[in-house]
């Protein structure tokens, strides 16, 4: 279902479903949603069962410890349980680079999944493309 981006066209997929998400849905510019963090960073990709690409996220090295970003799923595939299932995916690559500190800036409305993966907030809310965020980190 999840696996490491490894070509040109499954990190064109993992773009496309960010810029649905993201700049379709969100409104977030595109020159903002494709950043110079994308060649250092680890990109994640999800197919669904009709090997059709329906999630994404990224790993960057940021500090001592590993900045979860970019984490997004098509509406079609919401609320059924693949968001958990990505994000255990990403914990495990990001084990599996020797990392045991995650961060991550989560939309304010997904506090509470973060919360019930074990991540804590910390700090205050802040904008962030005109959306709320929220900064939390955990410590596997």
């Amino acid at each position: 279902m999840f696996k490491i981006v490894t070509t040109q066209t499954m990190l064109e997929e993992a773009h496309n479903i960010r810029k649905k998400v993201f700049v379709e849905e969100q409104s977030v510019p595109l020159e903002n949603e494709i950043d110079q963090y994308e060649t250092m960073a680890t990109h994640i990709i999800g197919y669904d069962k009709n090997d059709m690409p329906f999630a994404t996220g990224r790993l960057r090295p940021i500090d001592n410890g590993v900045k979860i970003e970019r984490v997004a799923i098509l509406a079609t595939h919401r609320n059924k349980g693949c968001g958990k299932l990505l994000m255990e995916f990403l914990e495990k690559v990001a084990k599996d680079q020797g990392y045991q500190r995650l961060m991550l800036n989560a939309q304010y409305h997904a506090q509470g999944f973060y919360e019930s993966l074990g991540y804590q907030s910390f700090g205050e809310t802040f904008m962030e493309e005109n959306i709320k965020h929220i900064a939390m980190i955990k410590i596997m």
